[in-house]
């Protein structure tokens, strides 16, 4: 449930906006009572349109013929999910408000001292005027609209009435008390998702029953014991496994001299020594740095030294990788896996087959490594120190893009993790009412595990409930996969859309046996209705879209898992959080209209590590986490993303930020300048497109394909290049991209 937008959404979204436009916020004034909002956010949402009892607060609205508006539907009554999805064609232009101007604060005449404006009067004391040699005490105020003699200045005044003299003290100053401006109370204050919320789910937090995620994974282990917990390969790993082999290779760590604090990156892909590491380094009250194993050298190096990690973890398949720029890294422990090492005596037969068969392991030499079957062995023998972990330690460093494009480190606390956790229980247990909760649940777990997605809906969701997970290390191979989806009943599906249409393309997928399947979870980018229709005719379960990213642990919302029918949003928030749509400025725009959507709650991280300034572009004071997403939010409290603020692009659940991609290109010799942009395709939601002004007039597109493909992860390569004399640019010379859309 990481970062989806909706692409059927996204063809109409432009033609849709400029045919509507909003209701007035006038309108919204006439019908709800005034009341103060949020802790203001920036200097801009000073401006808000206010009421004063001066003079009431108008809002002009610019509009050009504009479609007269259809009656707000009636929201639902609590426990139902009847608020019809809004559509694209729903989502309403952002109208430009103008604001009565509040009441000038002045006075019937000028007083003869300073006063504070807008300061309701009462005894105040104010300086003499000469020749009094006295400060004098006023008494209050008269009422607005009389008025009384202002004492003598030097300036001119109004005429005054003969028979009044100068007195020896200062008279009265005359004061119009002046109404205080509120602002506009926000349509989100309100939480009108609150009404659709299933019967029985919490609307806000409990304090949580563990203290970290430690606390939370051991409960388990200890709950569980001989359950299996995570399976690979016709292998499983019991709970009590995951405890003894967590705190032995936990143990190994803390005789390295690593302490509570110190950063270990993890590169594997789903394999069993995934939870083990994991479960050993948050123990050790040490920070998990997840890295995607396809990362190039360039890549790795950057997230290694940007992270501080002081150790890794990786399967050897990708140790050629690191070898490149292990001297130019802060790393100093190398712990090197293989296939088959949790495998027992098979573990040698499948290292055989993927190290000579397949050909899987590209030669390596890294001298002062070690193996992991090693560590566990030397680790078992030493003695493990608890460590005391509070919720507001640093538990992952998620990274994710931005808006310059370089990798940041989204920091998540235990606390965070554990919010999300619990906020996805609650909504979860909806899905068991409805269909009846087994005995022992098996979740599968495609997605890979150092995707924040998996990570917490699969890893940690999983070890909440004591279920299994079964890991498919490579799900690309759908032969393979579908394999291991035959042996054993599933009941939780977690995965993208392109997963979803891939598999429905098998024959073999098509006769499985679906009725166990419980919950199909769609995230990572946004689920095709088509697929969604398809999925739901073929396995008789519904695909529950949701929303998030990595800095918000990820789930941010979610659609009600008792749903009869595909809503095309991306739900409701869940419990303890708020979404409110906000313009450029940062201020709530009305429910309808098309805005950024800003999440807040228990889920979203501390901050991006080491980018402070980062951190306060991406978080406004008042706690709203800014995605960069567009969408809007009907009556009912749905949302639906409609665009991407960002420029970036959006490949099978993977963030692709074009900076990175031009830069890489401007590399080659034969480049001048490069401009990158997303297109749509049908298997991954969108694909790199490049265009090029080229130096070298003999350099093809092959070439250029293959030195990107050297520098870049695979979904990162552009798969279309085409060569331009010129690209569009502003007077300052920043390349528009939108005009090569």
């Amino acid at each position: 449930m990481t970062r989806s937008s909706d692409g059927n959404a996204k063809a109409g979204a432009t033609k849709s906006a400029a045919k509507k436009t909003g209701t007035t916020a006038a309108k919204t004034a006439a019908t709800k009572p005034v009341k103060e909002s949020a802790p203001k956010s920036t200097a801009a949402k000073a401006k808000t349109a206010t009421a004063t009892k001066a003079e009431p607060a108008k809002t002009a609205v610019k509009t050009s013929a504009a479609p007269k508006k259809s009656p707000a539907k009636k929201a639902a009554t609590p426990g139902t999910t009847n608020i019809a999805a809004p559509t694209v064609a729903e989502a309403k232009k952002p109208a430009k408000t103008t604001a009565a101007k509040p009441a000038t604060n002045t006075t019937a005449t000028k007083p003869a001292t300073n006063t504070t404006a807008g300061k309701p009067a009462g005894k105040t004391k104010t300086a003499a005027v000469k020749p009094a040699a006295k400060a004098a005490e006023t008494k209050t105020a008269p009422k607005a609209g009389t008025t009384k003699p202002a004492a003598k200045a030097a300036t001119k005044v109004a005429k005054a009435e003969p028979e009044v003299k100068i007195a020896d003290k200062a008279p009265e100053p005359v004061v119009t008390p002046v109404a205080k401006p509120v602002k506009t109370a926000s349509p989100y204050d309100a939480k009108p998702w609150l009404s659709n919320y299933p019967q029985g789910v919490a609307h806000a937090l409990d304090p949580s029953a563990y203290q970290s995620i430690t606390d939370l994974i051991l409960t388990s282990c200890k709950k569980y014991g001989d359950r299996p917990a995570f399976t690979c390969m016709d292998k499983s790993l019991s709970y009590k496994e995951l405890d003894e082999k967590s705190a032995a290779l936990a143990a190994w760590l803390q005789s390295r001299g690593l302490v509570k604090g110190d950063r270990v990156a993890v590169m594997m892909p789903n394999v069993l020594q995934y939870p083990v590491a994991i479960t050993a380094i948050l123990r050790a009250g040490l920070v998990v740095v997840n890295v995607n194993p396809l990362y190039t050298p360039r890549e790795l190096e950057h997230q290694l030294n940007d992270a501080g990690a002081k150790a890794i973890i990786i399967l050897e398949n990708f140790a050629h990788t690191l070898e490149k720029v292990l001297p130019n890294s802060s790393v100093k422990h190398v712990v090197v896996a293989s296939m088959g090492d949790m495998h027992g005596l098979k573990g040698a037969i499948i290292n055989f087959v993927v190290r000579r068969v397949k050909k899987m392991v590209p030669a390596w030499n890294i001298p002062a490594h070690n193996s992991f079957k090693s560590v566990l062995a030397s680790g078992a023998k030493l003695t493990f120190k608890p460590v005391v972990i509070a919720p507001d330690d640093l538990a992952f460093l998620q990274y994710t893009g931005g808006t310059t494009g370089i990798s940041k480190g989204a920091m998540l606390m235990h606390s965070n993790i554990l919010a999300n956790v619990e906020q996805m229980r609650l909504w979860l247990d909806v899905a068991f009412q409805h269909k009846g909760r087994p005995e022992h649940i098996n979740y599968i777990c495609a997605l890979p595990l150092y995707h924040i997605f998996a990570l917490t809906v699969n890893a940690m969701m999983g070890i909440q409930q004591g279920a299994r997970n079964l890991l498919i290390p490579n799900p690309r191979d759908i032969p393979a996969f579908v394999k291991e989806l035959q042996k054993a009943p599933f009941h939780i599906f977690p995965g993208l859309n392109t997963l979803f249409n891939a598999l429905m393309e098998n024959a073999d997928f098509r006769r499985l046996d679906f009725k166990p399947l419980i919950l199909t979870l769609g995230g990572g980018m946004a689920v095709q209705r088509p697929v969604a229709e398809r999925w739901e005719k073929m396995t008789g379960c519904l695909i529950t879209e949701g929303y998030g990213l990595s800095e918000t642990s990820p789930v941010a919302t979610a659609n009600v898992l008792n749903a009869t029918e595909f809503s095309g949003t991306i739900g409701l928030p869940v419990p303890g959080s708020d979404v409110a749509i906000r313009d450029d400025d940062g201020n709530d725009v009305p429910l309808g209209e098309v805005g950024e959507v800003c999440v807040r709650g228990p889920q979203v991280m501390k901050g991006y590590w080491n980018r402070p300034e980062e951190t306060a572009k991406a978080i406004f004071p008042d706690g709203f986490f800014r995605t960069g997403d567009m969408g809007f939010m009907n009556e009912g409290g749905f949302t639906k993303i409609v665009d991407r603020k960002k420029d970036m692009i959006l490949v099978s659940g993977f963030n692709v930020y074009p900076n990175e991609i031009e830069e890489v290109a401007a590399e080659h010799p034969g480049v001048v300048e490069a401009a990158a942009i997303g297109i749509a395709n049908e298997h991954s939601g969108e694909v790199v497109k490049l265009f090029v002004v080229r130096r070298d007039p003999e350099l093809t597109e092959e070439v250029l394909k293959a030195f990107c493909a050297e520098r870049l992860t695979n979904y990162k390569r552009p798969r279309i290049i085409e060569f331009r004399d010129s690209l569009p640019k502003s007077n300052v010379g920043k390349i528009l991209r939108r005009e090569l859309r």
